[in-house]
Formats: C-alpha cells, structure tokens, sequence
C-alpha cells in the first residue's frame, strides 16, 4: 500500500482536519463513560465461591480491600490444557496494571471455568501475574453469561448473539462499606476491545490491524510463545 505523498504544510493541514475528528470521538467517549457510571446496579445475592492460590476465596475477598472490582472473564474450557489464544492476546496487556488500578480504589482479577492448578500452569507459562482464580465448582460464569450448556437461542452480549461453551467478557462490580455487592457494569464482543492495547497501538498504523484478508480476522494471532 501506498498513499498519497504531499508536501509538509498539505500533511499537517490533513492531519489537523483528523484532529478535529479525533477530539469529537474523545469527548463523546468521555460521555460515554459517565453515561456508563450512572447507569442502574444489580444487587449479587449469591455466595459465589473460587478456588485461589489463598483457599477458598469469596466473592467479597477477590477486591482485596478495595470498592471496586474489575473482572476479565477468560475463556479456558475445563476440557483444556491451554487457555484460549483470543484471551490470551488480551492477558498480555494486563500484567502490571493492577498496582495502579489500587491507587483508584479498584481490584482486578482473571476468572476462570477450570482447575487452579491448570490456570496456574497455564499463567506460568505465559509469564503472567495479575490473580487469576477458578469459578469451576459454582455457577459464576453462567450467571454473568459466559458459559452455555447450549448456543440453540441468542444466549450471548445480552441476547444479541448465540455461543456455546465458554465465552469471554467483562464485569464490574462494587461493595459497599457493609458489604453488599452489586453488579454496575458487564460487556461482551467487540465491547472488549478497550482493553487490549495492542491493538489500539496497531490502529495507529496505517495497515491497522490488518485482517481483512484473512479467513477471519484473528487468523494471524498465536500464543506470546508460539510465534
């Protein structure tokens, strides 16, 4: 590829054009957020239960002091020995963020349908160290859908779509100063990209991502150890 060559004082009047653009989006995004902040809560009333490199751990344990608390639901079905490639493109943008995630009064964990043992494996190999615990013995993942027995009905990004298995996504939650839980915020599909930050660096480019001759999109992608 190859686009059109001009002279400096052309390139930055184009690219102050784009800026303007590029402010637009950021303010709505901005909106966005705050829109996001005030919607309603959900209250968790179950005694959801995870198995975690400290024992048992509750629901109420994994913000580790904090009020808030981000969940990456990972796809890694019981059945398998490795986590899914697609998850694991997004865990490698999360190693180191926790300590800062803290300073704002958040906690962040993996969540994960499989043996601890295997996710621990799987996260050494992979060379990672944010907490990562396993839903495996509760109903966790299906009740903040990511996981179906069946894709026969839109089950899937609040019924906009049909999965089966294990699915990945995200969820917030808070906790009040007497314990309570409630669920703010969750997002599926292409609701995730926020959070990989690789391929925000890649739309910079001008090839971007770079998958649309692919048989589909994420064709490309191999584990961090597999290239």
């Amino acid at each position: 590829m190859k686009n059109q060559i001009v002279d400096k004082k052309t390139w930055i009047e184009k690219r102050k054009a784009h800026l303007e653009k590029e402010k637009a989006f950021t303010l709505r995004r901005d909106e966005l957020s705050a829109e996001r902040g005030a919607l309603p809560w959900l209250a968790v009333e179950e005694d959801y239960r995870f198995s975690s490199a400290q024992g048992e751990s509750t629901l109420g344990d994994l913000f580790q002091g904090k009020r808030q608390l981000i969940i990456y639901h990972f796809m890694f079905d019981p059945e398998w020995e490795a986590g899914c490639k697609s998850c694991s493109f997004w865990a490698d943008n999360f190693n180191g963020i926790d300590v800062h995630l803290q300073q704002r009064d958040i906690a962040f964990v993996v969540i994960s349908r499989n043996a601890l043992k295997v996710l621990e494996n799987y996260q050494a190999r992979m060379g990672w160290s944010f907490p990562w615990v396993s839903s495996l013995n509760s109903n966790f993942n299906y009740d903040f859908g990511v996981s179906f027995e069946s894709s026969s009905a839109e089950n899937y990004n609040f019924g906009t779509s049909s999965f089966k298995g294990e699915a990945p996504g995200i969820s917030v939650l808070y906790k009040d100063d007497e314990g309570n839980i409630f669920r703010t915020y969750s997002t599926y599909s292409r609701g995730l990209d926020m959070l990989n930050g690789a391929y925000h660096f890649m739309d910079l480019t001008p090839k971007g991502r770079d998958e649309s001759n692919l048989d589909y999109a994420m064709e490309w992608l191999r584990r961090n150890d597999e290239y």
